[in-house]
């Protein structure tokens, strides 16, 4: 035990997460390390040509490039992505109550896969990394898919629901995979990853 604490509160690398979600600076914390939130407003638009899981590394580097700040010899940046892979194309966010509604119909019912890409960048190297889960909702009611999007903040997640909230207690038949990793972090992954970094 004691030499986790150690690792931990003398990791050599000033961390900056770069990102203003509140899950994964709530993920990120839990691991123990201190850190700084400094939200990269980045354009998230990728090629049409990326399939799956080269979607989020593509647009985690994308973000860790865009950076305003140049990084000091201690400094780690992390940055990362998720998308909602459904049939063959990515679910974003939702811009707009229909488009919410429409997004959970075409999941109820079936399965689809949550990728995370995780950057970790200082000024010297950079490691990119992701993880992929499988999500099996159930068949949701018309009147269950109209009171989460209506009661709850859909427009800042992709495939406009969160696997923390109502909609994954009610809907989630089963996951394949790391539970975290949908919430928006593979925190075992980027554990292991700090560690060797």
């Amino acid at each position: 035990m004691q030499q986790v604490e150690e690792t931990i509160a003398n990791f050599p690398f000033h961390i900056i997460l770069g990102s203003g979600s509140p899950r994964r600076q709530e993920l990120l914390k839990s691991l123990g390390f201190d850190f700084l939130i400094k939200p990269i407003n980045s354009d998230e638009t990728y090629p049409p040509d990326l399939l799956a899981e080269e979607v989020p590394l593509y647009l985690c580097e994308k973000k860790a490039d865009e950076y305003p700040d140049e990084l000091e010899d201690d400094d780690l940046l992390i940055t990362a992505d998720t998308i909602v892979w459904l049939e063959g194309r990515v679910l974003n966010k939702p811009a707009k109550y229909d488009e919410a509604v429409k997004m959970l119909e075409s999941l109820s019912g079936k399965m689809h896969e949550v990728f995370t890409a995780v950057s970790l960048k200082s000024k010297y190297k950079q490691t990119i990394f992701y993880d992929s889960t499988k999500v099996y909702f159930k068949k949701l009611k018309k009147e269950e898919i109209e009171f989460y999007v209506t009661n709850y903040n859909v427009y800042d997640k992709a495939g406009a629901y969160g696997v923390q909230d109502w909609l994954g207690y009610i809907g989630i038949r089963k996951i394949e995979g790391n539970f975290y990793n949908v919430m928006g972090l593979p925190v075992k992954e980027l554990y292991e990853e700090l560690i060797k970094f």
